[in-house]
């Protein structure tokens, strides 16, 4: 391509030659890390070739090396790469933090050794000329966890070196291996990173491990973090120890903040820097002053720490940056700098004002969002000033110190308080309209006034009536509400309790309770009842018994009204509704899991707690036993005696043998003859045979039945769950075959002539 661009010129008359060197890409590593952030706008095209020292897929970003320079890169394409591979980047420069690339195109030329990682230091790490390079350092492991993110969940820890922490973000989720790092001093081969803030300024630096192998233990930890002796809550700081080698800094900037005994920011220029200071001393804003300090990094925030301030006297005010809340909320990579700490002013409109004990705050929406404008009082002895009232609606610009409230540079939106200086830093723009919500609200109120007196009369006389429409309406709703519940799951005293409800709103609030019949005394029952005119209504059956009675009282003076009998009238309905649905409910219930000639259980409800105890055996690795029970020469009875008495018998066999049973085991008839019992608590089979023999032996005495006696015996067969069989079909299959063979066995051994 570069060789047609003479040609070109050459044609249109107007492309300056210096225009094809400009446009040409920069084809070694070192000629694109020695551009600044400025050089780096222009979008300077590059073509080079380096080797991959760092590269995480799901992210698109990787580090290359070539020689002694690093870089990093941002690919804009799915590549597959790992460290090693020699690649050709195309793309082109882009500002951030500090210059990196963005690849459009990643080309593999082959695999090779890694360059050599070089030996570094804590004071090393902070410093450009390692930056994007792989290197080797020491130091302890503090800190193991896992970072969860949607896109790239990695490991992190915190190591400190000889002057510091660094952040090691691991390429590995195995949480054990890195929790077993904890206070081992380790070696580590990475390639090198800083942090940054908003404002591009850095706060610390990383080192990114490609993978957990690249960690080597130079020594354990002498013993388990949770191995060490519990030290009481309040006695902490026993254990605290420092050796700071931080070196004091002193810096130069005019007073933008001061909160006396706690803080002080200095801007000069674009950069500003909150200075931690116990001076007490209420410097004067826009004062140029010195301060002098330890540096650190709180909260991803640069900080001068245990300042102290030499204030100069001379004042260089600093103008305060008009903004939006745009401007101030969105500070992500692409802006170069947000507005941490630096002097600005905003305008917005005031929704909600606060004075609290340490603070006043006025709450503001600027673009449809909200911030917080903050005060804070200065310190005691100090007269407290009354708070600076602002009529709300009102709009105003506010002067302060932007103070983000994130401080990750890589969030696009990071919410901000306004700190101010002053009620001085507070002016109004505009004063609320008159069309507000609440003149609104008054105007609309004073209409309502001259409509509600103009409409009294027939208000008054229309009131009964709405009053009584919207009684029954609102009882007609709770008739269906009950009657709802009536079919429902809903237990029967909180329906009888429900009616008892409704007869007393229908009476004007009477107390209204009712007795059900062999049951409870539900509702609201007065305690001086003595004093009382009691009616009552009872609540009869479809058999003609009585179910109970519903009752209501009054006051002896009050005239008995025509309404009283028909309400409660009413409400006995509704309780003969409920008490013989519920009554109907549970005896279909029953029927459908009890046998009716018995009393015993029947075959679907032994099925179905054969299905819970299979799934109880599943969840705790159990056994139980099932034991089939057939009557022997039942027909024979039948045949014999009839079949009431043959159901007789069948009553007195249900008996003896649940008689024979545990509590927990449950006893059911299958069918005919056939009874079938399931014994949970089992430990081996001998259990189940034990039980078994004891049925067995509840036939060994003749039943009289009626004037007959019948002499019985049954055969039975076990089964062992799962040791037999590990479904509910399968065990019944297997203990009726163990029955059938039983009662063969038992046939065979009849048929022996006796010696």
């Amino acid at each position: 391509m570069k060789r047609f661009i003479p040609a070109i010129a050459l044609i249109f008359g107007c492309a300056p030659a210096c225009w094809a060197a400009a446009s040409a890409p920069l084809t070694t590593l070192r000629a694109v890390a020695a551009l600044t952030n400025d050089q780096a706008s222009r979008r300077q095209p590059v073509a080079f070739e380096a080797t991959v020292t760092y590269y995480v897929r799901t992210l698109k970003n990787l580090d290359v090396q070539d020689g002694d320079i690093g870089i990093y890169v941002k690919t804009t394409n799915d590549a597959v790469l790992v460290p090693g591979d020699r690649v050709l980047v195309q793309g082109t420069m882009q500002p951030s933090f500090l210059p990196y690339v963005l690849a459009n195109k990643v080309t593999v030329l082959g695999h090779g050794a890694l360059p050599e990682p070089i030996a570094v230091g804590f004071d090393d790490l902070l410093r450009t000329g390692v930056n994007c390079r792989l290197v080797r350092v020491r130091g302890v492991v503090r800190a193991a966890d896992l970072q969860f993110s949607a896109i790239d969940p990695n490991g992190h820890l915190q190591l400190l070196m000889e002057g510091g922490y660094v952040d090691l973000e691991v390429d590995s989720q195995d949480a054990g291996a890195l929790k077993s790092l904890l206070d081992a001093e380790v070696e580590v081969n990475g390639v090198t990173g800083r942090s940054f803030d908003g404002k591009m300024q850095q706060t610390g630096a990383k080192i990114k491990v490609s993978r957990i192998a690249d960690i080597e233990v130079l020594k354990r930890a002498a013993a388990s973090p949770w191995s060490v002796p519990v030290t009481p809550l309040g006695g902490i700081i026993t254990g605290y120890h420092v050796r700071d080698l931080t070196q004091r800094l002193r810096v130069h900037g005019t007073i933008t903040y001061c909160q006396p005994g706690t803080a002080v920011v200095l801007q000069s220029g674009a950069s500003s820097l909150w200075v931690s200071t116990q001076t007490s001393e209420l410097l004067q804003i826009g004062d140029v002053a010195d301060a002098t300090g330890f540096p650190d990094a709180h909260d991803g925030r640069l900080t001068l720490a245990h300042a102290e301030i030499q204030d100069s006297q001379i004042q260089a005010p600093i103008p305060p940056l008009p903004a939006n809340w745009r401007q101030l909320a969105f500070w992500g990579r692409s802006q170069l700098g947000g507005h941490q700490y630096d002097l600005v002013s905003i305008e917005g409109r005031v929704v909600t004002e606060l004075r609290e004990a340490t603070q006043d705050e006025y709450v503001l929406v600027a673009d449809g969002q909200e911030f917080t404008a903050i005060y804070r009082h200065p310190p005691a002895p100090r007269p407290l000033p009354s708070m600076l009232q602002v009529p709300l609606g009102s709009t105003i610009r506010v002067t302060g110190i932007c103070s983000p409230l994130d401080a990750n540079p890589f969030n696009s939106e990071a919410p901000f308080d306004i700190l101010l200086r002053s009620f001085d830093d507070i002016q109004v723009v505009a004063r609320p309209s008159l069309l507000t919500v609440r003149n609104m609200m008054i105007v609309i109120g004073l209409l309502l006034v001259v409509v509600i007196l103009a409409g009294v009369r027939e208000w008054s006389l229309e009131r009964k009536v709405r009053r009584q429409t919207a009684v029954v309406a609102y009882l007609e709703k709770r008739r269906r509400r009950i009657l709802e519940d009536i079919n429902g799951a809903r237990p029967l005293a909180e329906v009888i309790e429900q009616i008892t409800e409704v007869v007393s709103l229908r009476l004007q609030g009477a107390p209204c309770w009712c007795e059900v019949a062999d049951g409870a005394r539900l509702g609201n029952y007065p305690p001086n009842l003595s004093a009382l005119r009691v009616i009552e209504n009872k609540i009869p059956s479809r058999s003609g018994t009585t179910l109970g009675t519903i009752f209501a009282a009054f006051d002896r003076l009050a005239r008995p009204g025509a309404d009283q009998p028909e309400a409660l009238s009413m409400g006995s309905g509704l309780a003969e509704l409920a008490i013989e649905t519920r009554r109907l409910y549970s005896d279909l219930l029953r029927r459908s899991e009890f046998d009716m000639l018995t009393d015993i259980q029947n075959r679907f409800s032994l099925e179905k707690h054969l299905d819970d105890l299979i799934d109880q055996a599943r969840r705790t690795a159990g056994i139980f036993g099932l034991i089939y029970i057939d009557l022997d020469g039942f027909k024979q009875v039948n045949d014999l005696y009839g079949h009431q008495v043959g159901d007789l018998y069948l009553q007195q066999v249900a008996v003896r043998m649940k008689r024979q049973l545990r509590p927990g085991d449950i006893l059911a008839r299958l069918g005919g003859d056939e009874f079938g019992a399931l014994v949970p608590a089992v430990h081996s089979r001998s259990d189940a045979e034990e039980i078994a023999l004891r049925l067995e032996r509840s036939f060994d005495e003749p039943f009289a039945v009626e004037s007959c006696v019948v002499h019985g015996s049954a055969s039975v067969g076990i089964a062992l769950y799962p040791e037999d069989a590990a479904t509910r079909d399968s065990l019944l299959s297997a203990a009726d075959a163990a029955m059938y063979a039983a009662k063969n066995a038992r046939k065979a051994q009849a048929a022996i002539p006796a010696a």
